[in-house]
């Protein structure tokens, strides 16, 4: 169909639908028609459910067009994506790589005191209270799961337990 029969259908403008296209918004044209007549679009069903599933995204997370392609971009291209989760960690809505990496050490250690009864993941209740030593892997005291090393890491003083 041409794009004033795709535009009523959906419920928008013809030239809101060009505006999709040139963001990226709509599946990439397969065929050009040869000659040096016009190259008309023609709407499928897939250009169709494209532009309704965006409409649907933009009205759930109120954002505009531009800020829908800008997040298919940030998915799509590896120099965006590390930019943006840049800023993120910058601004501190995104946590630093270290940080996800002790956060990850603390939930292993924990769920190796709670022992193998208790289900894996965060929801696993801490285990009960063991002396440090031997039995602490990797150095971590129980029950609070952080090492002195990564106290000093963190720029925390060690507690009093630690050596």
């Amino acid at each position: 169909m041409r794009i004033t029969e795709a535009a009523q259908r959906l419920g928008t403008s013809p030239r809101m639908l060009r505006y999709r296209d040139s963001l990226g918004l709509l599946p990439a044209v397969r065929e050009r028609p040869l000659g040096a007549g016009h190259r008309h679009r023609r709407f499928g069903g897939a250009e169709l459910d494209a532009v309704t599933a965006a409409l649907r995204l933009e009205q759930r997370y109120d954002i505009s067009p531009a800020a829908l392609a800008f997040g298919l971009r940030v998915l799509a291209e590896p120099s965006v994506r590390a930019a943006v989760a840049d800023l993120g960690r910058r601004v501190g809505r995104l946590p630093s790589p270290p940080e996800r990496a002790l956060d990850f050490e603390k939930e292993r250690a924990l769920r190796l005191l709670a022992g193998p009864s208790a289900p894996p993941g965060p929801s696993a209740p801490p285990g009960p209270s063991a002396p440090p030593g031997p039995s602490a892997p990797h150095g971590l005291s129980a029950p609070h799961g952080r090492s002195a090393a990564a106290s000093r890491r963190a720029g925390r003083p060690p507690r009093e337990d630690q050596g």
